[in-house]
């Protein structure tokens, strides 16, 4: 072999470490994008099963559950920024206490080709944030799409009923393939806890209706 292919050897080795992907950090994003998603279902479904225990018709129960993703998912966004800015901020001081100040670590990145710096791999909270938000609204969406074209009050609390189980179900596999869990036990997991979830809100919001106050 050649100097020259020795070289260009060296050069596509470096390459491709300075490329190789994080697959763990990969997974946990998209567990907590499940989590998320699993999380503005749930929510937006107990919501919206809850007022359709008292008012039967449709607009109600939609407008219920579009309240419900709107402040949902702002909630999760600025519940995320805050947390992952406090996180932020302590490993940002943990590196400046340990001398891996901005200078030195540009320097070590411009020695070292092809690894990324420390400050890098700190969290980002505007990108967790926003990926909080839409995760939560896509799973909002399930049960909205479910009722909004069913007119009839006892067929649409069935349809709702009906697509958040089926997205429990998808939600709870993914999450347990995500994080090595039984699939089985994981979903159904997810599931049971779903129905108690909705099954309570409806009842207890019934018996509160019910009581006139």
């Amino acid at each position: 072999m050649s100097n020259l292919d020795m070289e260009e050897g060296q050069i596509g080795s470096k390459e491709n470490k300075g490329s190789i992907i994080d697959y763990a950090k990969r997974a946990q994003w998209l567990r907590a994008a499940v989590l998320g998603a699993n999380d503005g279902l749930l929510s937006t479904a107990s919501l919206m099963m809850g007022v359709g225990a008292v008012k039967k018709d449709s607009k109600t129960m939609i407008v219920a559950g579009v309240a419900g993703l709107i402040g949902g998912a702002c909630s999760m966004a600025i519940g995320e920024l805050v947390s992952v800015y406090s996180q932020y901020d302590i490993e940002l001081a943990q590196m400046e206490r340990e001398g891996d100040t901005k200078y030195d670590i540009e320097l070590a990145q411009m020695e070292r080709e092809g690894d990324t710096s420390d400050k890098d791999k700190l969290p980002n909270p505007f990108q967790a944030s926003i990926a909080s938000a839409i995760a939560f609204a896509t799973g909002a969406m399930v049960p909205l799409l479910g009722a909004a074209f069913v007119k009839d009050y006892k067929a649409r609390l069935g349809v709702v009923v009906a697509v958040v189980s089926v997205a429990l179900l998808v939600f709870g596999w993914l999450g347990a393939v995500l994080g090595k869990a039984p699939l089985v036990r994981s979903s159904l997991r997810v599931l049971i806890g779903g129905w108690f979830a909705m099954a309570l809100t409806f009842g207890l919001t019934k018996l509160f209706g019910s009581a006139g106050v």
